[in-house]
């Protein structure tokens, strides 16, 4: 059975004595609540991945908490892992977010499209008696999004998912869609990106809309520098072995040619990152992340974006 926003609140209030719930932890509730009504909503997706950008949104603590941010500031309609409905009930999501939400919702995929025999690699569930796939639920879903946000290389640019004979034919988003969706498109590559980059990009385009982006629809907030301009190695001696204080370029970093802000963000509440902890960079928000060797000790093979 379900009950209204307000007949929850209602039992709450009616309850609040025998539970031990405060004037002030009711009113807190109250505005928690209602504001799911009103809240900007968001569909997520999960394709071909390893489920490590939904990991990164979960260790969110620099712009904002991973509670405040679905209690506060988004209504997070569908996300597989976060979610518990289930079966019909979470395909039902998708059908009511269409009918009432067209034109209002923020997609955000994460993870590659496999689009080899019709998609049925990656099936999210059932709809009308028949496999809903990734390949489905992105071509359905994505005409009637908002703003569409690649949570990571994978859905942006195809990333590990596609490597090698990729017999699944994993695709990113605009490899699926082409430019019919460009122009509400928006790529945060990262394996996995960052929690910051990828709420305050939500944050931001509910709040001021669609950011400026460069040429692959990546936020010059985000990625208008390559990682080596800002490396605080980048004076030092090239170096030939990892874990030593000195410039890894020799070594196949690809901080020279990757677009993050890896040096200056950090990660885990700006505690470290690849480089500070004796390890290069290996290009993992590049558009070509893992399509060629990572380590170069010398032999002159390495790839680039």
């Amino acid at each position: 059975m379900k009950i209204s926003r307000r007949e929850f609140l209602k039992w709450c209030t009616a309850s609040a004595a025998a539970m031990g719930i405060t004037k002030v932890e009711l009113d807190k509730l109250e505005t928690i609540v209602m504001a799911a009504e009103t809240a900007p909503s968001v569909i997520w997706l999960q394709g071909s991945g390893c489920s490590g950008c939904t990991i990164s949104l979960l260790n969110a603590v620099e712009n904002t908490t991973i509670d405040n941010l679905l209690l506060n500031q988004i209504s997070m309609k569908y996300h597989s892992s976060l979610m518990v409905a289930a079966g019909q009930t979470a395909m039902s999501i998708i059908d009511d977010a269409i009918a009432t939400l067209s034109g209002k919702f923020i997609l955000v995929v994460e993870g590659g499209i496999p689009t080899a025999n019709n998609g049925i690699y990656c099936v999210l569930g059932e709809r009308n008696g028949s496999h809903w796939t990734m390949v489905n639920a992105v071509r359905e879903l994505a005409p009637h999004a908002k703003y569409i946000v690649n949570a990571g290389t994978c859905s942006s640019f195809g990333g590990v998912a596609k490597l090698g004979t990729n017999p699944t034919g994993v695709t990113s988003v605009s490899g699926l869609l082409g430019t019919t969706v460009s122009s509400k498109l928006v790529n945060l590559p990262g394996c996995p990106v960052h929690p910051y980059t990828l709420t305050k990009t939500l944050i931001d385009l509910l709040l001021y809309g669609m950011p400026s982006v460069d040429y692959n629809r990546m936020p010059r907030a985000f990625y208008s520098y390559e990682v080596h301009d800002r490396c605080p190695f980048r004076e030092y001696d090239e170096v030939k072995s990892l874990g030593v204080i000195g410039c890894y370029e020799e070594l196949g970093c690809k901080g020279p040619s990757t677009y993050n802000d890896c040096p200056t963000r950090k990660w885990n509440n700006k505690v470290n990152w690849c480089i500070g902890a004796g390890h290069m960079c290996i290009g993992c928000a590049g558009k070509n992340f893992g399509s060629g060797p990572i380590y170069k000790f010398g032999t002159g093979t390495s790839y680039d974006d």
